[in-house]
């Protein structure tokens, strides 16, 4: 769907680089990393897709784990990818939009970095196929790190201890940009959670919640599942199930936000003017840390989001077939069904997300 973007990504990479593409040498030291898949994942959905020019290992993995919360990348050296993403907010920024090294804002609120392995594309509007070419832009963004590629590469080149890492986790002390975005695809590709109370329920566990509120989270998930008319959210099909556990289906909708789009969404990076105002679904896990919330943050609260969808719906010509109580302005959820639902998005919250110390900066 994105071919000319894939182009012109592919095109930045080369430009950026010091060298071409480099495989990792088979007779290395690396150490094969085995990813450690939550319960719920890893019996519910097929495991991601890794690819094949950049294999996961231990020295791969801890290379990106440092290079994430290291300032070293940006302009001034004051800014990481950590700066905007934090592990204690479920790896978002939770301020509407993020300042970048010159004090500019961009429009767009961060997405949170949750399972983002198993996705086809990244941002809000699908400008990058990959976790490896999505690494590279945030250093060259003007309102973000502000930075050329080689002025980055050149310091840590001439770090102390960056070429010994880039050996081991490469079998070259030669680094180049591309190597930068494998390194912190490998990490980010580590970032999974499934340990909320409505996982444990699955799994068959104790949840940690009283009887009451078990009774309330199970009745919230119907809602979230029942369709409009008999008093549901209708909320699966953009956002999954028990057997879509990634709480996404990590495509592109137009969500009733806008009659008019200020913001073209994917609209913009496909020219197509049927993907005007359409944008990635984010994941409903850990919401309680990752307001606010839509692409531009413009919802401060849980209970925004959901009156939005139960009254707030604006018709839009490229609005999608699944709001399909636009025309009533939503779905019309009664007070006792808000709540409910409510009750069940907050059963997944994986606070263990949040503190996992192989998360942390090293």
């Amino acid at each position: 769907m994105l071919k000319v973007l894939l182009i012109s990504s592919l095109s930045i990479l080369l430009f950026y680089s010091c060298r071409k593409d480099f495989l990792p040498n088979a007779e290395g030291s690396m150490t094969p990393y085995s990813i450690d898949y939550p319960t719920v994942l890893k019996n519910r959905i097929p495991p991601m897709v890794i690819p094949s020019d950049n294999p996961m290992t231990v020295e791969g993995v801890a290379l990106g784990r440092k290079l994430f919360y290291d300032k070293i990348l940006s302009g001034d050296q004051t800014q990481a990818c950590a700066s905007c993403h934090s592990p204690s907010t479920s790896f978002v920024d939770t301020a509407r939009f993020s300042i970048g090294i010159d004090g500019i804002a961009g429009d767009r609120n961060a997405m949170p970095l949750i399972n983002i392995g198993w996705a086809s594309s990244y941002f809000w509007d699908g400008r990058s196929e990959t976790l490896e070419i999505q690494a590279l832009e945030p250093v060259v963004n003007p309102i973000e790190m502000h930075e050329q590629w080689p002025n980055a590469v050149a310091r840590l080149q001439a770090s102390s201890t960056y070429p010994s890492l880039f050996e081991k986790a490469f079998n070259t002390n030669i680094i180049d940009s591309l190597l930068v975005a494998k390194a912190l695809a490998q990490f980010e590709r580590t970032l999974l959670s499934g340990d909320a109370p409505f996982d444990k329920y699955l799994r068959g566990e104790p949840t940690g919640y009283t009887q009451a509120e078990e009774i309330k989270m199970i009745q919230g998930y119907s809602v979230f599942l029942a369709d409009a008319e008999f008093g549901g959210a209708d909320c699966f099909h953009c956002h999954g199930d028990e057997f879509n556990p990634l709480f996404t289906d990590n495509m592109f909708h137009n969500n009733g936000l806008d009659e008019v789009h200020t913001d073209l969404g994917l609209g913009k990076i496909t020219g197509n003017p049927s993907d005007n105002g359409k944008f990635k679904t984010p994941t409903l896990r850990n919401l309680v840390f990752t307001a606010p919330y839509m692409h531009d943050g413009r919802f401060k609260t849980l209970d925004d989001v959901i009156d939005h969808y139960s009254f707030g719906l604006k018709y839009s010509a490229t609005i999608d077939p699944l709001m399909k109580n636009v025309g009533n302005g939503g779905v019309q959820l009664t007070p006792e069904n808000r709540a409910l639902l409510k009750a069940f998005l907050m059963s997944l919250t994986d606070s263990s997300y949040t503190t996992n110390p192989d998360f942390q900066a090293p």
